[in-house]
């Protein structure tokens, strides 16, 4: 599984909106600066995250975005599916629209399985989680050994 460019800044983005919340509206030009991302990217982005209702833009002098809703109830799913679609896909298709004959039958549950996992830790995951560093004990256990931070 690939996090694309534009999905790794989403989150980013919205952990920066997250960080401010009750700060006001954060301007684009300061979320892209605290977290290096390019400004045009990042209009692109936070436009899609404002027509899948993550976020809220103000116009003005001291406008600027901040999320729709409390991070609480913004998973990392709700972001990445939001400017990216289907968490996971095969060649475009979802995993139960799938169907493979002969010795790749199994291949069918293998697709689902792994939807399922990666569906388990992201929709497990909020904003307010990554942002205050109190990641599900879960999912702190599965980056814990040693092997998880190396390719094989």
């Amino acid at each position: 599984m690939r996090i694309s460019a534009r999905a790794d800044y989403a989150v980013r983005a919205a952990l920066q909106l997250a960080a401010s919340q009750g700060d006001g509206p954060v301007k684009a030009e300061a979320i892209a600066d605290a977290q290096d991302i390019p400004h045009k990217f990042l209009e692109g982005i936070l436009n899609d995250m404002r027509r899948g209702g993550l976020v809220l833009s103000q116009r003005g002098g001291n406008g600027g975005y901040r999320l729709a809703k409390p991070a609480e109830s913004i998973t990392i799913a709700d972001v990445i599916r939001v400017v990216d679609g289907p968490l996971v896909s095969v060649r475009g298709v979802r995993p139960p629209d799938l169907s493979y004959t002969g010795p790749a039958q199994s291949l069918l549950p293998l697709w689902i399985a792994l939807r399922a996992n990666v569906r388990a830790i992201l929709d497990g995951v909020t904003l307010a989680d990554v942002a205050a560093s109190d990641l599900p004990s879960g999912v702190s256990a599965l980056a814990d050994p040693p092997g998880a931070w190396t390719n094989p």
